[in-house]
This record gives C-alpha cells, sequence and structure tokens, in this order.
C-alpha cells in the first residue's frame, strides 16, 4: 500500500508561495498575500504529517499481548470456522426426510438444501472481506455470526421449500465470516514463528465439521425431527456469540490504529495526523472492485491459477457430490439405520484429518531440502511435490469406493476407499493454498478468491446431478467417471507447475513468488 511522501522537498513542490522581503527562494510571486496571511501558502505553517503507528512493546499491539488473551480470541474463531463446515454437512443425511416432509418433486430439490448452503458460504468471502478491511475483524464476526444466527434458527421453522432454500442460502453469507477473518486475526497475533500449532489447532474444525455434523445429523433424524439440525447448530452459535462479545477485541492494526488517531485529533486536536496504512483509495467501492474483479481477471489470464483452481473446485465439488449421496448408500444398499448409516461420514473425516497431517509433516521437511539443493533459494514448485502422490491417491480412492459400494462389499472396504479419496483431496487443496500464497504474494487473497469462486460453483453444483449420476451408471461405472477426470485434471497439474511453473511466473505481471 503507497505511503504518502512526506519529504521537506515534496511539501514544497506542492505548496504555491510568494516571494517576500526575505527573498525567500521557496516562495512563489504569483501567490496573492491574502493566501498567505491565512495560512493556506506559508511553507513554515505546514508541518509534516505526524505517523501514528506501534511502538516498541506497545500494549495495544495484538503480538504483545497476553497469551491467554490470544488464544482466547484464536478459540472463538477456531469454534466459528468449525460450526459453519459442520452445518453445511449436517442436513446430508436428512434430505430424504425432508423431501418427504417439505413436498419436494424431486432429489434434485432437496440436494439444493445442503447445495444452496455451499454456495453463499464460498461467495462470502468476496463480499465480506472488504468490509473487514474496513471496520476490523470482530465487526465482521459478530455481525456474521449473528447474521446465521437469525436465518439458521428460522430454517427450523421452515414449512415449504422455498422458505428452507432461501433461509439457507442467507444463512451461508453470515457464516462465511469466520472464513474471512480466521486466518488474519492468526496473522495479527502470533509471530511467524508461533504459527504453526496456531494454525494447525485452527485448521482442525475445516477438517473434522463436514464429517462430524453429518454423524450429528444422521442420530437427530433417527431419534427426533430434522429441524433439531438447525436448532442445535443455533443454540452452540448463540452461545459463541455471547462469548465472542466477552472475549473479542479488535486485532486488524490498520483498524486499531486508525482509532488511535481519532482519539488523539479529539485530544490534541492535531490535523495532521496520519497512520501507516492510510489510502484515498481505500473505499468501500474501491475494495469491492479489487475484492471481485481482481480475482475474475486472475482466473482468465494465469494460466497457473486456472490449472489450480480448477482441480481445486474438482475435488472440491466430488467431496460434496459424496457428502450428499453417501446416506443414500448406506441406507439403501446396505440397510442401515440412519443413524448408524451416518457413522460412515467418520471415514472421510479419517481421510481429511491424514491428508492435512501428511502434510503438516512432510511439506516442510521437503521444502527445505529442495531449497538446499537449489543453493538456498526457494521456489512455490517446491510446494507442488506431495501433490504427485495425492493426485494418484484421490482418483484410486473413488474407484475403490465406487466398485466396492457396487459390489456391497463389507462396509470397511468402501469407507477405506472414500478416505483415501478425502486423503488425496486435502494434501491437493493445502499444497495449492500453499503454491499460490508464495506464487502471488502481493496477491494472494485476489489468487485464492479465484479458487473460492470456482469452488463455490462445483460445491453447489456437483451435489445437483450426483443422486441422477447414480442411478444412472451406478456406484462403479459412476466413479469411474468421475476418477477418469480426476486423472486427467489431477495427473498434468502437478507436472506443469514442477516443470513449467518458473517459466510461467516469470511471464506473469502478477506473480511475485
Amino acid at each position: 500500500m503507497g505511503q504518502t511522501d512526506t519529504s521537506p522537498r515534496k511539501a514544497i513542490a506542492e505548496t504555491p508561495q510568494i516571494q517576500e522581503e526575505t527573498t525567500n527562494p521557496d516562495i512563489d510571486p504569483a501567490t496573492p498575500l491574502s493566501d498567505i496571511e491565512d495560512g493556506k501558502a506559508n511553507p513554515l505553517r505546514n508541518e509534516a504529517p505526524e505517523i501514528v503507528t506501534f511502538k516498541d512493546n506497545d500494549p495495544d499491539n495484538p503480538l504483545n499481548w497476553p497469551r491467554a488473551r490470544k488464544w482466547s480470541i484464536t478459540l472463538v474463531v477456531s469454534l466459528s470456522v468449525f460450526l459453519m463446515p459442520l452445518s453445511s454437512a449436517i442436513v446430508a443425511p436428512e434430505l430424504q426426510t425432508i423431501r418427504k416432509e417439505l413436498d419436494m418433486n424431486s432429489s434434485l430439490e432437496s440436494v439444493l438444501v445442503l447445495s444452496t448452503f455451499v454456495l453463499s458460504y464460498c461467495l462470502g468471502p468476496l463480499l465480506l472481506g472488504p468490509l473487514s478491511e474496513l471496520f476490523g475483524r470482530v465487526a465482521v464476526l459478530h455481525s456474521g455470526n449473528s447474521f446465521y444466527l437469525v436465518f439458521n434458527l428460522v430454517c427450523g421453522f421452515a414449512r415449504s421449500k422455498g422458505e428452507l432454500l432461501a433461509f439457507r442460502l442467507l444463512s451461508g453469507f453470515g457464516g462465511a465470516a469466520g472464513l474471512v477473518v480466521g486466518a488474519g486475526i492468526i496473522s495479527d497475533c502470533f509471530a511467524k514463528e508461533e504459527r504453526g500449532w496456531v494454525i494447525a489447532i485452527y485448521n482442525i474444525g475445516p477438517v473434522v465439521g463436514p464429517s462430524l455434523g453429518a454423524v450429528v445429523g444422521g442420530f437427530i433424524t433417527e431419534y427426533t425431527t430434522w429441524r433439531w439440525a438447525f436448532w442445535a447448530t443455533s443454540i452452540f452459535n448463540g452461545a459463541l456469540v455471547i462469548l465472542g462479545l466477552i472475549v473479542m477485541k479488535e486485532t486488524y492494526p490498520p483498524v486499531i490504529l486508525a482509532r488511535r488517531k481519532k482519539n488523539m485529533i479529539k485530544t490534541t486536536g492535531k490535523t495532521t495526523l496520519t497512520t501507516p496504512y492510510e489510502s484515498p483509495d481505500k473505499t468501500l467501492s474501491q475494495l469491492y472492485r479489487t475484492s471481485l474483479i481482481r480475482p475474475l481477471q486472475l482466473l482468465r489470464v494465469q494460466p497457473i491459477v486456472q490449472i489450480l483452481a480448477l482441480f481445486y473446485a474438482y475435488l472440491y465439488g466430488l467431496m460434496y457430490l459424496v457428502l450428499s449421496t453417501f446416506a443414500t448408500l448406506w441406507e439403501d444398499r446396505y440397510h442401515e439405520t440412519v443413524g448408524i448409516g451416518s457413522l460412515n461420514y467418520f471415514a472421510l473425516g479419517c481421510g481429511y484429518l491424514v491428508g492435512s497431517q501428511i502434510c503438516g509433516f512432510f511439506a516442510d521437511p521437503i521444502y527445505k531440502a529442495l531449497q538446499a539443493k537449489n543453493g538456498g533459494v526457494g521456489k512455490p514448485e517446491f510446494r507442488v511435490v506431495l501433490m504427485f502422490p495425492a493426485s494418484i491417491c484421490a482418483p484410486v480412492g473413488l474407484l475403490w469406493y465406487g466398485w466396492s459400494a457396487q459390489a456391497v462389499t463389507h462396509w470397511i472396504v468402501p469407507d477405506l476407499g472414500i478416505a483415501l479419496f478425502a486423503a488425496g483431496a486435502m494434501i491437493s487443496f493445502q499444497c495449492t493454498t500453499a503454491y499460490l500464497y508464495e506464487a502471488f504474494t502481493l496477491y494472494a487473497a485476489s489468487a485464492t478468491g479465484a479458487v473460492y469462486i470456482l469452488r463455490a460453483l462445483t460445491g453447489f453444483g456437483f451435489p445437483l446431478f450426483g443422486p441422477r449420476m447414480y442411478e444412472v451408471l451406478q456406484y462403479g461405472w459412476g466413479d469411474t467417471v468421475l476418477a477418469l477426470v480426476a486423472v486427467v485434471m489431477g495427473l498434468p497439474a502437478p507436472m506443469i507447475l514442477w516443470y513449467y511453473g518458473e517459466w510461467l511466473r516469470a511471464r506473469s505481471s502478477y506473480a511475485t513468488g
């Protein structure tokens, strides 16, 4: 972000002045005397702006806060990030029940109950991100959680499919608030060398949330009404809102310093105060323009972003396709109850957890080893090494799952297959994010925003054709088709980046890594 040039030469060059009896060379003879008397043109009265910033050991700097406060704030935002994936998947085992009670005409309409939340949840960061830059992280988190609370609660009172779908769509936008501010809060409060374990704990929620939500939803459906899926998550979120109001404190440095500047102006009367983060073009309209247009621009002209976004979005769509059809497999083919069948969702959760831990343990050592071989110079391409096995595991897991489900083998066999797919998908997700952040350092938010756009579309669209695909092709051939597409999209992605990634980055006006 550009900073104002506050040097005396700059101030003189921009200030109209006149010649005085002192023969001051900095005074322009054309300047009216009235302007000098009013103080508009006198260089001696032009004070250099005073920068309002954090000092050493500043207690207002989130990096200097007590560890108890840092961890309590991290816990609140982590619980929020955990709740929303859980909320998205909690209806998966209940879709058939909801379809019957609300007189939905087809399985397509019932799947929309799952898909609409995913769509708004994934697109929400594009809309809420600019607001967090202007109003701060805490304001966006509180507002988003409250917005989610209202519309998720009324989902449980919906009397028609239209009401339920509309309320789910709106609740997803509110639920995206934690996704918007979570990583930022961690970077605000913890130094780089402290973030490893914090990020690991923070990422547990998105990993286990979908599978745990589906399990909870299954037992809710079996022992009570599907409406309690929304009421229970609303109770949890209500407690979270209250806890957040007690614990949360603004962590975004630009907002903290802007408030300090405002208070200093009131107490001192100085009008020349500024902060290092101020910019004349940092308006809501400009931020939205950047937030919405730049990701689309990157998606349009950057081959690296196109390759990674397409592969990421495809795997993400498959994840929600499986979530939306998993319950049907166990109820119709294995004749398990809704509650018992929902326990199989733990296979997905285990796969995600294993995949994330593999990245956690091996990604950095691999990067450092390759960096040492490269003369101590790191490259973003070193982050794609784990994508090679992951791009094989994902389609193999799909084939394993599909044909074992088709043959109605022991339940552990398709569970192992889907766990292998989930592990491969999670490794690919994390490698993609790491590569984009290192290759597009200055435009990392826009690069990941491009991924959010595509994954929102696939997360919304794939579950819509899943039930019909399995009806026509069955599980064996249906997953074979999906696996072949994953091979065609997945295997070339790490190879292109490994061999041509540096060449592509050198020709990009956006790549900075």
